[in-house]
């Protein structure tokens, strides 16, 4: 697999799997105790570092099912606050820039040097590939067919082959726009039934035939929930159980609420896998 992207002129090889750590600046998250006020930013940051976060992803713009979407100036403000406490204290963390407008990601570009555009709508903003054309900036594209998150399903019963074609031909679109750095997320719970959900964990490795570092984001989501008959808060045990499972299937990067399980998992999967 191709795992080496360039992060703002530094390659990094996403051989050895990488904790992205969730900064929600939003008051709506469905994992309420992720939500971060501006004034909480610096501290939640600040955590997430000291226990092992590789990358911060700030979001400002709740995808959560049945939500109602911010405004893009409201998005924004938010954003940049945060953005400016981050840079000022840790200018060198990488810094991923969880949104699906392509305006907010080139601002965020442009005024913060974020290094990575972790989009969930695979795209709905049309302008969004020319804008990490323009930047030659790393793209996380996910898999998705609804802004913002529906429970309904539009997928067929052969989830992970749709999936695999949808990757494709959106690779190919933003290759050719001349896009090099392009990591591929399955959207875990975005339009997705139990099941489906459930399948395409199971069948996870098939993604590799991308050739592309995948990420995932399992944490606390309503697909561990529902069957540990819980609410999200907890969820930690499962969050881990599936982080795991994802390991093994080739998983790049670990998007998560909760750093330092996330880390410890690592280093025994990676421990295991040398021995």
């Amino acid at each position: 697999m191709n795992s080496i992207i360039n992060l703002s002129g530094h390659l990094v090889n996403l051989q050895s799997p990488r904790v992205m750590a969730i900064i929600n600046i939003t008051p709506n998250s469905f994992y309420s105790h992720s939500c971060v006020k501006s004034s909480e930013v610096l501290s939640k940051v600040t955590n997430a570092i000291e226990q092992g976060a590789d990358i911060v992803d700030i979001g400002a713009c709740s995808t959560r099912p049945g939500v109602q979407l911010v405004s893009e100036s409201e998005e924004w403000e938010r954003l940049s606050n945060a953005l400016k406490v981050v840079r000022e204290h840790y200018p060198h963390i990488v810094v991923s820039i969880d949104t699906w407008r392509a305006s907010i990601a080139e601002q965020a570009i442009k005024d913060y040097a974020v290094d990575i555009v972790n989009d969930v709508s695979g795209g709905f903003d049309a302008d969004m590939f020319h804008v990490v054309a323009k930047y030659q900036i790393p793209y996380v594209l996910m898999h998705s067919d609804a802004l913002p998150a529906t429970s309904h399903s539009t997928f067929g019963r052969d989830i992970v082959c749709e999936m695999i074609d949808y990757f494709q031909r959106k690779i190919d679109q933003l290759q050719q726009m001349g896009v090099k750095d392009i990591i591929v997320d399955p959207g875990f719970g975005f339009s997705k039934t139990l099941a489906q959900n459930y399948q395409i964990l199971k069948e996870l490795s098939y993604l590799n035939v991308l050739n592309k570092p995948l990420l995932v984001g399992l944490s606390r989501k309503s697909m561990l929930s529902k069957v540990l008959e819980v609410d999200a808060h907890d969820c930690l045990t499962g969050t881990i159980v599936a982080n795991t499972l994802a390991l093994q299937s080739g998983a790049s990067i670990l998007r998560v609420h909760d750093v330092l399980p996330a880390v410890q998992a690592i280093k025994i999967f990676t421990s295991t896998n040398q021995s």
